[in-house]
């Protein structure tokens, strides 16, 4: 069978991908009644360790905005980021659910937990950088332009981006805040890898279809011993991050 080729213009589809995943349609959410805005959770209820609950921080900034990325050390695909809008009333049900950074959750449970992210979200958008911006740029530079596009593309401005990781974005036109270990200290930022992860896993098992060699429904692109072993035996594609040591083989590329 004949598989038709995915560009990399159709993978930027963050609806279609998140449906795949989730196995049914998916909607980014619109903007909730204002008159929930403003209501907080009940600090007695949830876990003091997330920065939006134990700090004054939505105090002085209404609408703040969680960017994460994903993928930074896979060998096979682009880095995807995500930037998510919370609104107050959306934090102690989260943290209720026990939401916590992507890397630490069950494929299963991200699934679950997403669709209560875009239920209560704001806003939220995905942004990409591509193999090829990866290694022209190197992969730091690469995602924190694929956090950029992601913030870029939200509809509603938020007044202040919180950041995962310590390296600001360049030429950001909205206040932002790093955040060490973001993903375990913000719900916002949290919510923002679980988007990202689950969008990014999704648009590899399509691409696994394509590249059925690389066993990348498995790895999700990552470099395990089978995929290290079938770049071996068959070389790199267009979608390989040519500037990583394993992908730097002789050969030119198999496949579109």
């Amino acid at each position: 069978m004949i598989v038709p080729a995915i560009s990399l213009e159709q993978a930027q589809s963050p609806q279609r991908a998140i449906a795949v995943a989730c196995g049914g349609a998916s909607r980014q959410s619109g903007v909730p009644p204002r008159a929930n805005w403003h209501r907080k959770p009940s600090r007695s209820t949830v876990s003091s360790i997330w920065l939006e609950l134990s700090s004054t921080l939505l105090d002085n900034h209404k609408l703040v905005a969680g960017v994460d990325e994903v993928g930074r050390g896979a060998l096979f695909g682009p880095v995807v980021a995500a930037a998510v809008i919370l609104p107050p009333s959306a934090l102690g049900p989260l943290a209720a659910a026990n939401i916590k950074d992507s890397k630490q959750l069950s494929s299963e449970r991200r699934l679950q937990l997403i669709g209560q992210i875009q239920a209560v979200a704001l806003d939220w958008h995905i942004g990409l950088a591509s193999a090829s911006e990866i290694d022209r740029l190197n992969v730091l530079q690469a995602s924190l332009l694929a956090m950029k596009r992601a913030v870029d593309k939200l509809k509603i401005q938020p007044d202040l981006c919180l950041i995962d990781g310590n390296q600001p974005i360049k030429a950001l036109s909205i206040p932002q805040q790093t955040l060490v270990q973001g993903d375990r200290r913000s719900l916002a930022i949290a919510s923002a890898s679980i988007v990202a992860k689950v969008w990014r896993d999704a648009l590899l098992v399509r691409l696994a279809s394509k590249y059925p060699l690389y066993d990348l429904a498995g790895n999700k692109g990552y470099g395990t011993q089978s995929h290290l072993q079938a770049l071996q035996q068959y070389g790199v594609t267009r979608w390989h991050r040519k500037s990583f040591r394993p992908c730097q083989l002789e050969g030119g590329e198999i496949g579109r």
